[in-house]
């Protein structure tokens, strides 16, 4: 018997057609569809052509700058201290192509109603090809409200800060066309709380705004430390106080900033975040002496907003593996899709991902009308909500898409336990769960008119009387305020699923508002896939689905 005949012992079939390439924002109608409701119709060819790169070049470099980690360089090969990070050239590629298209600056340099709407879309895109990148964009693109409060440095740092060239090259910003900012805010003693931070600061010359002063001290989380300048946070002698800290001093030499190691993360791979000290470290204070807070919440309500954005991303893009994998995948001879309890689940789940992207993009269009008091008020309430719920809501999102595709969405050649790992860094970046609600709270009590804001943008439930319920419990729930802290999770909760259900309600599309209030509002269970009957799942499941590519 020739055995040769056996060494081919099955066929390949049953499986998926590759998703390598496709276009992500053509086969995501809801992304489409939300862009123009709220104003980003005319950044369409943009967005469009930044959906063919995340689907293509951009996908494949997430996957090499993932495997290849950046490398933490203390010295050279002669003993002189470097304190370099050296990254693979698919990182840089996601950087290049980011900062080329605008993402850190298009709200800024083109700042026309859709500007922020615009950028979060094609930053929803970016983030499902790699997200780790997303953290140096994010900040770069946050910094710029708190530059502006200091004229001097403003009128230095935005040309390069806005500048779409990207130029990684370890040399000050005297020889730089464009630059990036990094944040270093939380110390070993204090975390969250920053009003704890011992780093101090001590004046050169006569001190002030605007003026140079030595950092002394720590931060026990610095992210992206190969950025060109950081804003930080240092206590003088009025208290705690914003300062810019570049790389580099004004004469090029290197400043007094240490690298003492990287982290090593449960995800977030393709981005180094670390440990560094000031030694003397020169810096130069941006606004008010002693309300440091105050003026680096400007920075950080922005990177709020990406963390939104971000975990919407990865959101949508588990999604899109598992429906394009069920849609495809036979089980007892019929596509997976097709059967009733797989339909349930990919309905949930496209459910949770619309309603994740649709107050990301309506957060999105506050930003673009601050100079309307509601809108502002309304921006400073759903920062805290937003990031608060959808960051939350993604971690086990994406655990179920997984387990949709089987051992084919356990595996690292498929993307989901990347997406997996990644999405628990933005709920506990920028303030984990508790900071937000706390801070839901804080803008409820001590900031007029934003409960008035809340309830105004709620309205009387659109004509859905299990909306208008839910409003008037959530009514009677800010009435009572014994024990408001405790219950703080429950009432962010609260007005999350309020605000996006009335969203979903008044895009008009009756399957997937409708499924969204019956589950969200009424008994909802425990996991995913659990929706009540009577509901057109079939109709989401066919939206969320990939159909042309």
């Amino acid at each position: 018997m020739n055995l040769h005949q056996f060494a081919e012992t099955h066929e390949v079939t049953n499986q998926p057609p590759s998703l390598d390439g496709i276009n992500l924002y053509r086969i995501d109608l809801p992304l489409q569809e939300w862009t123009r409701r709220f104003g980003g119709a005319w950044a369409e060819p943009r967005i469009d052509a930044y959906g063919a790169l995340a689907g293509g070049p951009l996908m494949e470099a997430g996957f090499l700058a993932n495997q290849n980690k950046p490398v933490f360089v203390s010295h050279d090969r002669f003993g002189h201290r470097l304190d370099l990070v050296e990254f693979h050239p698919a990182y840089h590629q996601l950087m290049r192509t980011a900062v080329e298209h605008g993402l850190p600056s298009l709200p800024w340099t083109d700042a026309q109603p859709g500007a922020h709407v615009a950028r979060a879309a094609m930053t929803y895109l970016h983030s499902q090809a790699e997200a780790g990148s997303g953290c140096p964009l994010t900040m770069t693109f946050a910094c710029v409200p708190v530059l502006k409060l200091q004229p001097d440095l403003a009128e230095q740092w935005l040309p390069k800060v806005l500048a779409t060239e990207y130029d990684p090259r370890n040399v000050g910003i005297a020889h730089k066309a464009g630059v990036t900012i990094g944040m270093a805010m939380t110390e070993k003693q204090g975390g969250t709380d920053v009003r704890a931070n011992t780093t101090r600061a001590y004046p050169v010359g006569a001190g002030g705004p605007g003026q140079a002063y030595e950092l002394v001290g720590h931060k026990w989380f610095c992210s992206a430390p190969m950025c060109d300048a950081f804003l930080t946070l240092a206590q003088t002698e009025k208290g705690l106080t914003c300062f810019l800290l570049p790389r580099h001093r004004p004469d090029d030499s290197r400043n007094q900033f240490y690298i003492q190691r990287l982290k090593n993360k449960l995800g977030n791979c393709s981005n180094a975040s670390s440990e560094v000290e000031f030694r003397g470290a020169l810096a130069w204070m941006v606004g008010e002496e002693g309300r440091g807070v105050p003026t680096i919440i400007e920075m950080v309500a922005m990177t709020r907003f990406d963390c939104m954005v971000g975990s919407s991303s990865l959101m949508r893009q588990a999604l899109t593996q598992a429906s394009h994998h069920c849609a495809h995948r036979l089980v007892g001879g019929r596509v997976l899709a097709e059967q009733p309890l797989m339909q349930n689940v990919l309905a949930d789940l496209a459910l949770e991902s619309e309603a994740a992207l649709a107050l990301s993009l309506r957060m999105g269009r506050a930003l673009d009308h601050l100079d309307d008091g509601q809108e502002a008020k309304f921006s400073r309430l759903v920062t805290a909500v937003g990031k608060y719920w959808i960051c939350k809501r993604a971690p086990a999102m994406i655990n179920e898409a997984a387990e949709c595709m089987g051992g084919a969405g356990y595996v690292e050649e498929s993307i989901l336990p990347r997406l997996y790992r990644e999405a628990p860094v933005n709920s506990t970046w920028e303030g984990s769960g508790n900071v937000q609600c706390l801070d839901v709270l804080r803008a409820l009590s001590k900031e007029p008119g934003v409960l008035d804001v809340l309830f105004a943008e709620l309205g009387d439930g659109h004509g859905d009387k299990r909306l208008a319920a839910h409003i008037t419990t959530l009514q009677q729930a800010f009435k009572d305020t014994d024990d408001i802290q405790y219950r703080a999770r429950q009432l962010t909760e609260d007005i999350a699923l309020g605000l996006q259900a009335k969203l979903l309600l008044e895009a008009g599309n009756a399957a997937v508002s409708d499924a969204f209030i019956a589950s969200r509002l009424g008994n909802a269970g425990r996991v995913y896939g659990i929706l009540p009957r009577g509901l057109d799942v079939a109709a989401i499941v066919a939206r969320c689905t990939p159909q042309a590519f």
